[in-house]
């Protein structure tokens, strides 16, 4: 019975939180093959590799702002950028500076004087949210897992049997 050291369990909680897979990280974190997922599965049971994890999670995401980017992308406005087009001349650079651009991918001025203003792709933002939403969906019914699995007893170590 060999019991798991720190860097072990670190390493596990960082690989999973990368990789998403409990067998692959304990691998990773120097478990043998033949007992990396059970090996996984109870160095996930600890409290201590719970909280890492969350704490690795929460470092790494940016779901908020990039939730809202998306969410401005697919739903914004886009009537600055049209009054920009139709507009006679140049406004002064404290109106420009003034209005909401956020959606605009690209502005040059075409040969002939006109302007072309491209955006970015509401479809794409739409499709990425939805990812989004999936992948924090999966991520909570992860956490569940974990916490289901940890209902047996606390445990900060595991066996190498």
């Amino acid at each position: 019975m060999k019991r798991n050291t720190k860097s072990t369990l670190n390493q596990f909680c960082c690989n999973y939180v990368l990789l998403g897979s409990v067998e692959e990280a304990a691998v990773k974190a120097g478990c043998p093959r033949e007992n990396a997922l059970s090996d996984g599965v109870n160095m996930l049971k600890s409290r201590k590799c719970q909280q890492l994890i969350g704490q690795l999670r929460a470092l790494l995401s940016d779901s908020g702002n990039i939730a809202s980017g998306l969410n401005r992308l697919a739903f914004g406005s886009c009537s600055d950028a049209v009054y920009l087009l139709f507009s006679d001349e140049l406004p002064p650079a404290d109106v420009i500076g003034k209005l909401d651009l956020f959606n605009v991918s690209e502005i040059k001025r075409v040969k002939g004087g006109g302007v072309e203003i491209k955006f970015f792709d509401r479809l794409k933002a739409l499709e990425k949210l939805f990812e989004l939403e999936n992948a924090l969906s999966d991520q909570s019914k992860a956490d569940s897992l974990i916490r289901a699995l940890s209902a047996d007893g606390e445990r900060e170590d595991f066996d190498d049997n």
